[in-house]
Order: C-alpha cells, then structure tokens, then sequence
C-alpha cells in the first residue's frame, strides 16, 4: 500500500507483508521503520538507513510518513521501541497524543 509519494523524487510505502514502511527515492530503497501491529497498538521497533544515504534525514522522513499514516487511521496507538522514533517524539511533542499510555 502506498501511504504518499511525497513528491516525484519520494515514495513512502507501508509494506505489510513485511511489517515496515519502506522509503524509496527514485526507485531506489533508502530507509526502512520495521513495526509489530496487534490491532490496538502499532509498536515502532526499528529506524534504519542504508549507510550510503545516511545523514539525508530518510529516517526522520519515514518516521513521520509512518507517524501520519497511523494517525489517519485513526484507531490505534504507537509504541516508541527504537531510540530513534522515541527521540523523534520528543522533538515533535505535537504527537504525543498517539503514544501509548503506559
């Protein structure tokens, strides 16, 4: 399922199949977000960026493509589990309201 091409250059893809979004750039994969869905609760386990497109901000870019497509589902929470994505909340506080409460 394709979430938003972002533009030409970007495609953000939300693959179930394999539980992750994949980012793509001019076809070209540059960052994945694996996550675990139990229905209720979408947990973020893993940011990565293929080391050869690391430092371009892929990762915070598939974070918040992932962060906008669970919010316009509308029906469940996230579970920060990767450092990176917990850390991307606290720079964007506008989201927490997604967060799971614990």
């Amino acid at each position: 399922m394709t979430i938003s091409p972002g533009s030409e250059r970007f495609m953000l893809t939300r693959e179930d199949d394999a539980s992750r979004y994949a980012l793509t750039r001019d076809g070209v994969l540059v960052s994945v977000l694996d996550y675990r869905d139990d229905g209720r609760t979408v947990a973020l386990t893993r940011a990565f960026t293929i080391p050869t497109f690391r430092g371009s901000g892929y990762a915070a870019r598939v974070v918040e493509g992932a962060v906008e497509d669970i919010a316009a589902r509308g029906d469940r929470h996230i579970d920060p589990v990767c450092w990176y994505v917990a850390d991307w909340f606290d720079a964007h506080p506008e989201h927490a309201d997604l967060l799971r409460v614990r």
